[in-house]
């Protein structure tokens, strides 16, 4: 599949606008579970890199990428996530899922409570528009945590 990193753009007449970055090629049809979506991100080399970085992965309700969004690039513990941000992303992509994921430069992939908290609001957000989220991923190392997996969604 080809994944297609996007960022937006304000119009000269201030209108929001789609721009593809650049793509990648991926040996996955679609995301069936969070393995996946790790094994994916590691093409971006996460478990390199010195600061959190969070994505946005925008999907179909037949789990096909849309898009993938770099939401934020922070410090070495931590990033800002703004959920306004992700939803006006997930929406100019057509998204009715979504799937957070940022990695812990520290190798830990353990969420913080700033983590948790944030997740929780990202869902409540999008249950009020009708856009799922399926999943927020912590990439630390060679290792992820799942919210998915371990029922904290």
């Amino acid at each position: 599949m080809k994944i297609t990193f996007y960022d937006t753009r304000i119009t000269d007449d201030y209108h929001m606008v789609l721009v593809e970055e650049k793509a990648l090629e991926c040996d996955k049809k679609s995301i069936t579970n969070s393995a996946d979506v790790a094994e994916m991100m590691q093409l971006l080399e996460m478990d390199k890199l010195g600061e959190e970085h969070c994505y946005l992965l925008a999907l179909n309700t037949k789990g096909m990428l849309l898009g993938i969004f770099l939401l934020s690039k922070g410090t070495i513990d931590m990033s800002l996530l703004g959920i306004r941000e992700i939803y006006i992303r997930a929406l100019l992509t057509g998204a009715s899922r979504i799937i957070l994921c940022h990695n812990h430069p520290s190798k830990d992939c353990t969420p913080s409570e700033k983590d948790i908290v944030n997740t929780k609001k990202v869902k409540d957000a999008g249950d009020i528009m009708g856009v799922e989220l399926l999943d927020h991923i912590v990439i630390g190392g060679q290792s992820y945590f799942s919210f998915r997996e371990h029922d904290m969604l």
